[in-house]
Parts: C-alpha cells; structure tokens; sequence
C-alpha cells in the first residue's frame, strides 16, 4: 500500500541518500540518528532504519549495520530491501549461510530484486546446486530482459506502491502503445487496485494487439474467473487448452469455471484429474495440489456435498500445514468442529515469521471460529480481532469514501429523476434483486425464492457494479478511437456517476437493461425469473430502476448488532472491506439504512423490506409476503426450502440447507463486552 510522506520528510530523507551517494557515510549516519530523535512515525522510522543500515555497510561498521537492519526488520519483517541488506551485511561479515537465508526472503517478498538473484546465483554456485543456480539465472534473465521502467514498475508493485507504479507504466505506455508486457502490468496493478474494468478493458485490448499472448490471455480468464464472468471465461480456458493442452493450472482453471456456470460433477471431475496427474509428476510441490484440493472442497461444499468438502480441505493442510485458506474453509462451512490437535496446529502456525499475511488473516479467523464454538468467547474474540485488525491494516479502506457515495446517490438521485427517465428502460420483469448488507440473510431469502418453481437461483452477480464502474469512468481508460456504439456506454465521462445519470442519452438505459438480460443469461436455467443476490447492489437501486423498470428489489435487514458482528467474524473473499473495524461497520450500517430509507422516498413501493427476524418468528407468513410482492402464486416448496437440491456458494450454504433456527439472533451478547466501539456508533445503549 502507498505510503503517504510528508514533503518535509522527504526532502530530508533525499539530503541522506545524496550524502551516501557521495561517500560521506558519518554525515549520513549522523543525520539519520538526529532524524530519528524528531519522529514517532514507525514508517518514517523504518525508512530511516534502512538508510543508516546502508550508510553503516559501507561505512564498513558491519556490526552496527546488521542491529540497525535487524530493528527495522522488528517493524517490518517483510520489507524486502531490508532482508536485501541484511544479506549484504552477512555475506561483509562472511556468513553466506545466513546471506543466502535473508537474499531468499527477499525475493521472495519481491521476486524483482535483480541484485538479490545476483548474489543468490554466486552463493548457490559456491554450494554446487546447480538446481538453483539455473533457476536464479532464469529469472534474472527475465528480468534484465524488461525495460528499464517496467522492472521498476514491479520493484514498486512488489513493495505494494501501487500509485507509483501505475504513474510510471502509464508513462512508459504513452510512448510504447502496443508493449503487452507493459499493458499486461498495468492491468496487474489495477486488479489490485481493485479497478476491475480498467483491468479487464486493458486486457481484452492486448490480447487484440497479440491473440497468441499466453501470459495475457491467462490473467485475462483469471480476471473473468474473480468477477464471476464464467461464461466469458469458458471460451478464454478453452482457447488455453488449445494451446497446452496438459497444462494443469489451466484444467484447473477450468474446472472452477464450471463450478461457476453450476457444472458441478463435470468440475469435480477435472478437479480430482489434476489432483491425479499432479500427484504423479515428482516435479509438482506439495503446496500446488493442496490448492487443488482446496479447490475440489469448494466445488463439493456448492454441491453440498459437506463431508467429501471436508475431506478435501482437511486433506489440503495435510499437504501444506501453514495453508490458512484450507483452516478457514474449514471454519466457513459453518458446520465444522476443530479438534484441539488442529486448534494447536493453528496457533503455532501463526507465530511462524515467514508465514504469509493472507495465512496469517485465515489462520485467526479461523481460530475465533474454533473458540467461538467452544464458547470460549474471550480467545475468540481476541483472535477475530487479530484477524481484523491485519487485514483492515492491508486493505487500506476508507469509510468516508462510501458515506461520500451514499450522499451522492441521494443528491443526484431524486424523485423528478425517476419521474422523468423511470420509464425508458427495458420493460422486462426477470430479475429480483436481494440486497443489504452482507450476513443479513439474503442467502435464506434467495432459497426461498429459488425453492419456487417458477424462479432460478444464481449467485452474487457483478454486473451492476461493473456497469456503475464504468459509469463512473476514469479520464485515462479509453483509447481514442473507441467510440460510444463500440464500448456500448456514454462517451461524455465528465459528469460522473451518479450524477450523468440525468445528462446520458436517454436510449442508453434500455440499452443497459438488455446488456444486463444477456450478460446474466449463461447463470439461468429455464424459469421465466431469476435472483442476483449481490449485496452492495442496495448502493445502485436508483440505476436498477433506470434499466430495469420492472425489476424486483427484496431489501434483506438484520437486526444492527447481529448483522454487523455477523460481518466482523466473517473473512470475505472480496469486496466488503468496510467489515474489518467495528466503527466501520456501524457507520456502513448506517450509511445504508440512510440510503434505503432515500429509495423508499423517492420510489416507493419498488422496495420490500424483509426483517430477518421476521422470517425467523413467522417463515410461511413472510413466505407469502416475498411471493406476492415478486407476483409469485404460493408454493410449500418454498416453505420447505432447506430440501431444495441446488448449488449454493455463499458462506451461508450449509446453514440453509437445515430448517429454519433461532440460536444465531443473540450470538453477539456473548462478545457484548468488547463491541463497545459499535454500539456507539450504533447508538445502542
């Protein structure tokens, strides 16, 4: 994540560099150490760190260097450069063992570091593991082979200052066009920034610039894979296969677009074939096929078949221990016991240093939930929030940014919008939108619904986002010769979204609501209605109803407490990053019943709001309720919903394939004590 310096600092900070560029070690050192009095900052202390450390090496006081990069690594254990120079120093204070340990760190924390595969080359050639040696070589050949601004591009991207690299590989791309690699890098940097269309639109581009681009068309279908776009997918994988037909990440790749268009027992087959074939090739390591059975788990979990699924996880940290995603799928299923042999596995994971952080995240939520069904509430708690806290830290997000997009859909979206545009979408009545917040219990809501004859299930489809993205626009995504009909959305990008909702041309929204019919199409079956149960969609009921007149919106509430906890102890796969920090998930909480009570103003009776606790009290009664409201006649089915036999890929799958239970509307009060930030926010005495 990019830090932000202050110009101050960073003035002070180029003074040092100058100063050991130029040979003069003990003023540099001397300045570092004064700096260092003047700050509290620990990003500011870690940068000094590394440059006394630097200063100290070549100043030849070893033994200094090695305790100055020795405390930044106490702050940072995964700051490359550092481990960098730690083998530096090693190898001054002829310890290549120890050398050869810190340049491994290091490129494995940034594999882009060329003078660490140097080093590591001349040690590895020292100890005659040619293995090695040749493996070090190949990688440093590809990287000389990159020019000279994109290596820094994924110097930077590999430190995770995203901003910087984005700024340089735009500017190498403006007088290198049609460079894939660079192309290929940029679309990297915006997946990871999350700007899925910019990435994808990138993509889609290089691969017409060089059809033949492996690497290109490969991020491309994982890209399509993570938004849920299987159907596009399917035709990326089988145009790969064409090419390396025994290619195993690509059959898997495979397998879990099928798992994606519900094709499931075909994806469980190909799923155990790589498993097979893996297993048989001594080459492949122990950590590839814990993934692929990680996989296989997945897709069994969605069929529900639970203990095949678990099998396959367990089977999965057998193969890699430290695997936190196969402990935390474990725990996801809801299901699960954890045995005190695993509890103890779990925690002593955790306290290895070169644990992964994705692991480390996994590894404590994971733990909470063993806790939490103990009734051991205080570890619990103490480890979901350890859980919390690292991955709030990583992903950097911001609340105020989504109390922004709250008050900009009530500024832009109002009553006379809808009063003069409310008509010209596609009048069609097919989809029944279920949206709130995450664990309010739209996936018991989409059950019932996909219980009925007469509608079929999905899953949390990203097309509205997508659209609203793009919407939104960036002033740098389009080449200039795409024009409007080509990109199928408006070229005017300077009254941004939601705001050119009343300025686009009005053909446009029917246009859209098409766009929606058809991208959806490959996730239905036969019934004349289906559901998109993405939550954050409750964001966007204004451009619903723009495209989609006729559409169905199911608003599924949970109490304030239950829902927001709920969230907290649930480590998402993506997207809902407010849920990582009590107060954030009270203000988002908030943020959202503003904002449906602004949909309800101002379209009123488009919204049926469904209390989770209602339908818990009184199932058939809300039962008829959401079927009338969506035009449905009565069924049991829906009633009965937990003996529906349908694929289900929502955390919440194992719970609604049991009859309807009450014991989860008062988890929270055994955690009560430490909630006192949310209840704040809340306002609950």
């Amino acid at each position: 994540m990019d830090k932000i310096i202050s110009p101050s600092f960073a003035t002070q900070l180029k003074s040092i560099q100058q100063l050991i560029q130029t040979a003069k070690f003990d003023d540099a050192i001397k300045q570092s150490k004064q700096l260092q009095q003047q700050t509290t900052d620990q990003h500011q202390h870690i940068e000094l760190w590394y440059l006394l450390a630097v200063a100290q090496r070549y100043g030849k006081d070893f033994s200094e260097a090695l305790a100055s990069v020795n405390e930044l690594l106490k702050l940072d254990e995964t700051h490359s450069r550092a481990n960098q120079e730690q083998g530096y120093i090693n190898l001054a204070l002829r310890n290549p063992s120890q050398a050869k340990t810190s340049f491994e760190k290091a490129v494995k924390l940034n594999p882009s570091l060329v003078a660490s595969w140097q080093e590591l080359i001349e040690i590895y050639r020292n100890e005659q593991q040619q293995a090695s040696v040749q493996k070090a070589a190949n990688q440093l050949a590809k990287l000389k082979s990159l020019p000279p601004a994109l290596l820094a591009v994924t110097e930077l991207m590999h430190e995770g200052k995203l901003l910087k690299a984005e700024q340089i590989c735009r500017q190498f791309l403006q007088g290198n066009k049609r460079h894939i690699e660079g192309i290929c890098l940029l679309a990297e940097i915006g997946i990871e920034l999350k700007i899925y269309d910019d990435a994808e639109f990138l993509l889609a581009s290089a691969l017409e610039l060089a059809p033949s681009h492996i690497h290109a068309r490969s991020q491309y279908l994982n890209l399509l894979i993570r938004l849920g776009k299987y159907k596009a997918a399917e035709q990326q994988v089988e145009k790969l296969l064409v090419e390396q037909c025994e290619n195993l990440s690509f059959k898997v790749a495979k397998a879990n677009v099928l798992t994606g268009l519900g094709k499931i027992e075909q994806a469980i087959n190909l799923f155990e074939q790589a498993i097979a074939q893996a297993t048989s090739k001594t080459s492949e390591g122990d950590n590839q096929i814990a993934g692929f059975y990680l996989q296989l788990g997945h897709a069994l979990k969605a069929k529900g078949d639970i203990e095949q699924a678990v099998t396959a996880y367990q089977k999965s940290y057998q193969l890699q221990p430290s695997y936190g995603d196969a402990f935390w799928s474990l725990a996801n299923t809801k299901t699960y016991r954890f045995s005190d042999k695993e509890i103890a596995q779990m925690q002593v994971q955790q306290e290895s240093k070169d644990l992964a952080l994705t692991d480390k995240i996994q590894l404590h939520f994971a733990t909470g939930k063993a806790f939490e069904d103990r009734q051991e509430y205080q570890q619990a708690f103490q480890a979901y929030q350890q859980g919390n806290e690292l991955q709030h830290a990583h992903s950097g997000f911001d609340i105020n940014k989504i109390e922004q997009q709250v008050a900009e859909q009530i500024k832009h979206c109002t009553a006379e919008l809808f009063e003069q545009r409310g008509h010209l979408g596609l009048n069609v009545a097919d989809p029944i939108f279920i949206v709130g917040l995450p664990r309010a219990g739209s996936t018991l809501l989409e059950q019932i619904l996909a219980s009925h004859s007469q509608v079929d299930g999905t899953m949390e489809l990203h097309n509205i986002l997508g659209l609203a993205a793009r919407l939104q626009g960036r002033s740098n995504k389009k080449n200039s010769n795409q024009s409007s009909d080509q990109s199928n959305e408006p070229s005017n990008q300077e009254a941004q979204y939601p705001k050119n909702l009343t300025e686009i041309n009005p053909d446009y929204f029917k246009r859209f609501g098409q766009q929606f019919i058809d991208e959806t199409q490959a996730y239905r079956e036969q019934a004349p209605l289906f559901i998109d149960k993405m939550p954050n969609n409750f964001l966007h009921i204004g451009l619903i109803k723009l495209i989609l007149p006729n559409a169905k919106i199911i608003d599924a509430r949970r109490s304030p407490m239950a829902c927001c906890f709920s969230g907290f102890k649930q480590l998402f796969a993506e997207g809902q990053d407010f849920s990582y920090n009590l107060e954030d998930i009270g203000r988002y909480y908030q943020a959202y019943l503003k904002l449906m009570a602004h949909w309800d103003e101002v379209l009123p009776d488009f919204v049926l709001t469904v209390n989770h606790e209602d339908v818990v009290d009184d199932l058939e009664k809300q039962v008829r309720r959401i079927l009338d409201f969506c035009g449905l006649a009565f069924e049991q089915s829906s009633v009965d919903f937990h003996q529906t036999k349908r694929n289900i890929k929502t955390p919440s799958s194992e719970q609604v394939r049991q009859p309807i239970y009450k014991s989860a509307t008062e988890q929270w009060r055994h955690f009560e004590q430490h909630l006192t930030p949310l209840k704040k926010v809340l306002n609950i005495d």
